[in-house]
């Protein structure tokens, strides 16, 4: 067992920026209780942040929002602009304006987030810890940092616009016919992700999409309200009772699990509060699973970056029932390499493909109307 100095120098080195005291001693108590980090650094506000990040590396950053002269999204901006490399987790409140900045910092390169909880007592309880602490880890040791490397991981091959797409699908015959629906699995690195892959959906998409992406209650209205904006595809957050229509995105709420069932003839979402499973709440298991007594003819299973392993055993059980097509994003795009390199450890995975053809592929497997 490593001790003294050299176990310090293998600890992952952390800068904390929040403009509370108290925020900060937590934050720092619950990162240093675990040996693999260290935090080496605090700040109280962007500013002082800005000027530590020009000067010095970390591997990782606890970032507070609503901060003094300069606040989190205005530090993600700058570090972008002038090319800084970070990891980034961003520590959010629940309101809805809090959620829709935490949104924006996601979009701005922010590799995920910690809700932090109203309840002090919460807050330094053993639940909280494990999961700060297990967040942390993901984003320390992730592919991606604020800045994306996607040109230079590959050569950018020209890309067809999603109406080209559509003309050449339409003079294709699809490989199975009947009612389609796909189904998207992410976590870490899936909100970015996902502004990758839904806003090149057509609205004459010929199928239903669903999709798990692990968040808490209140961000994924924002997440869907976003994605929404950018896409020609309807995108909203999933609710109780929608009858699934071709052409529209549905996002489970968050703290719930979604699931589908056939009522009348017709495909609608239903919720259930069962406890997390794979330590998350929604779980895509639960989705996929749901879809074993669905009358499609074919689902199209999407797993896009995110740790863990989420989405595997569903879709196992899921082929047991139903015919399925399974695309897993590639090790290179993925933020973290968990729930693809997972469901391709199934021996069920299809297609391999970067982020940037994710989309290709779907449109490719359900056709449009």
């Amino acid at each position: 067992m490593i001790t003294g100095p050299e176990n310090s120098a293998n600890k992952k080195k952390i800068l904390v920026v929040d403009d509370s005291a108290l925020m900060r001693r937590v934050m720092c108590d619950i990162i240093n209780s675990d040996e693999r980090f260290q935090v080496v650094e605090q700040a109280f506000d962007g500013e002082a942040a800005y000027l530590l990040l020009k000067k010095n590396q970390y591997d990782g950053v606890v970032l507070d929002i609503n901060m003094p002269k300069m606040d989190g999204i205005q530090l993600l901006r700058v570090l972008q602009k002038d090319k800084i490399r970070v990891r980034v987790m961003v520590a959010s409140t629940d309101s809805k304006e809090g959620a829709s900045v935490t949104i924006e910092a996601l979009d701005l390169g922010a590799i995920d987030f910690i809700e932090k909880p109203v309840n002090i007592g919460y807050l330094k309880g053993s639940e909280f810890r494990k999961k700060f602490q297990d967040t942390l880890y993901a984003v320390v040791t992730s592919r991606q940092t604020n800045i994306s490397t996607a040109a230079a991981v590959r050569p950018k091959a020209p890309q067809m616009s999603t109406q080209e797409l559509v003309s050449i699908v339409r003079k294709s015959k699809p490989v199975v016919g009947g009612q389609k629906l796909v189904a998207i699995a992410c976590s870490t690195g899936g909100p970015r992700a996902l502004q990758s892959v839904v806003p090149k959906l057509p609205a004459e998409l010929a199928a239903p999409v669903l999709i798990v992406q692990h968040m808490p209650k209140g961000f994924t209205q924002s997440l869907a309200e976003r994605l929404n904006s950018m896409s020609k595809v309807k995108v909203k957050e999933a609710a109780e009772g929608d009858v699934l229509e071709n052409g529209t995105v549905y996002i489970s709420m968050g703290g719930m699990h979604m699931k589908v069932a056939v009522k009348n003839g017709k495909h609608v979402i239903t919720y259930t509060d069962e406890p997390p499973r794979e330590g998350v709440k929604p779980c895509a298991n639960y989705m996929y699973e749901s879809l074993m007594n669905s009358t499609y003819s074919q689902i199209v299973c999407v797993v896009l970056t995110g740790m863990g392993a989420d989405g595997s055993k569903g879709i196992v059980n899921l082929e047991t029932a139903k015919k399925i097509h399974v695309i897993a994003q590639d090790e290179a795009s993925s933020t973290v390499y968990g729930m693809p390199k997972s469901a391709k450890a199934t021996g069920l995975v299809n297609q391999v493909v970067a982020l940037d053809d994710v989309a290709q592929e779907i449109l490719m497997n359900v056709g449009v109307k």
